[in-house]
């Protein structure tokens, strides 16, 4: 065959290729199954908790996988949407959530081998006129199987009394007169915390959210402590304990300049954080000061569990890494 005819037959080819791509109907990222994948627990990962004893990680394009064996093996879990997932909570053995960009909000009734969606950004624009629905939700926390709130960007504050059958805006119920955006929510001795951006630090308070000052101007991405405890971190580093409810603050030194992304607390009482570098640290004196853990392997963290092991599972970009039972991890 000529070069000329070569060159018409991938001309050709391309130009058909073209047409039957731009003839393929658009389906919304809500309304497509997430795709089954052998990779989904070694791609990107973004949050994971436990669900009695299983864990449970969320990640981009609706992927949701779930181990019973400590992290060793994972299978993923079947999703009715491709929306990117960013965080999980679970009230129960069997009784979870899943938030994420679009405005999802899915739920699991079977310690989240199932899911069905509970509400999608074109819903919660129809309650919240203007705001498109592109909304994204960044984390979820329910303190039963039916009180949840979920927060977002642009102040995004969604609260339900009925398990998510009915979620209500509660943009109004926070001190938040800027519309920052929201990163975090945290249940530490008792008390339930909002993160945000600029230091915003918000403690439930009845009905509202009242300001708690912080001595950061940067964004916190979440708060960590227990009775009597309560630290927040965020960019570069940073990490501020205080010891009276926020009344007062005290700077941490962590030795690392990357934002620490992910925290929790062990059954011995051992605080750990982990940064977007792949730093891991742990506290043994209530965060007064952190020590690094020495690694053979490191990359980016986004999430972190204590398992019932006590041992650590980390998330991340690179999916499931470190599983529970890497002596590296215990210092």
């Amino acid at each position: 065959m000529s070069v000329f005819k070569r060159c018409s037959v991938v001309m050709l080819a391309l130009a058909t290729l073209q047409g039957a791509v731009q003839a393929a109907p658009f389906t919304d990222v809500l309304d497509l199954p997430a795709m089954p994948t052998a990779l989904a627990a070694s791609s990107a990962l973004r949050d994971v908790t436990l669900a009695g004893q299983r864990l449970v990680a969320v990640g981009p394009r609706g992927h949701i996988v779930y181990s019973d064996d400590h992290g060793a093996h994972w299978q993923q879990a079947q999703v009715p949407v491709s929306a990117d997932l960013n965080a999980v909570s679970f009230a129960s053995a069997e009784l979870g959530w899943a938030v994420g960009h679009d405005g999802v909000v899915l739920h699991s009734r079977d310690g989240g081998v199932h899911w069905h969606k509970q509400l999608d950004g074109r819903l919660l624009a129809e309650r919240l006129p203007g705001s498109g629905s592109d909304n994204a939700l960044l984390d979820v926390w329910f303190s039963d199987a039916r009180n949840g709130y979920a927060v977002g960007l642009f102040n995004l504050l969604l609260h339900t009394t009925d398990g998510g059958e009915h979620w209500q805006p509660w943009l109004g119920h926070g001190d938040n007169p800027q519309d920052l955006h929201l990163t975090s929510l945290a249940a530490i001795g008792g008390e339930l915390y909002i993160t945000g951006e600029q230091g915003l630090l918000l403690k439930r308070d009845g009905e509202r959210f009242i300001r708690v000052a912080t001595p950061y101007a940067g964004t916190l991405f979440g708060a960590l402590g227990k009775p009597g405890l309560l630290l927040v971190y965020g960019l570069r580093g940073h990490v501020y304990r205080s010891t009276d409810g926020g009344q007062h603050w005290q700077p941490v030194s962590t030795g690392i300049t990357t934002s620490i992304s992910a925290a929790g607390v062990d059954r011995e009482g051992t605080l750990w954080l982990a940064s977007q570098a792949g730093d891991l640290l742990f506290s043994r004196d209530d965060g007064a000061s952190f020590s690094p853990v020495p690694q053979s392997t490191r990359g980016p963290v986004t999430a972190l569990a204590i398992d019932t092991g006590n041992g650590l599972v980390l998330v991340g970009e690179r999916g499931v890494r470190n599983p529970v039972g890497n002596p590296t991890l215990h210092p």
